[in-house]
């Protein structure tokens, strides 16, 4: 999630995302999207392969402070 509130429809289950939060599923799964906060804008963002596969979003490791 990048802004605003997003209502995921995931089988039986209904969610709420905000900015920050991940959701990992299996999109083989009934599943819909849709705007949490009608008077509001949500944006999202959504990744998967060629096949339906899940992608590993990586980041780098967070340096160690030294004293200097």
């Amino acid at each position: 999630m990048l802004y605003g509130r997003l209502w995921l429809a995931l089988g039986d289950q209904d969610l709420i995302l905000k900015a920050g939060d991940v959701a990992e599923f299996d999109t083989r799964h009934p599943h819909g999207v849709a705007n949490a906060s009608p008077n509001s804008p949500v944006e999202y963002l959504i990744m998967f392969g060629p096949q339906g596969e899940r992608l590993r979003p990586r980041t780098p490791p967070v340096p160690s402070l030294k004293a200097r």
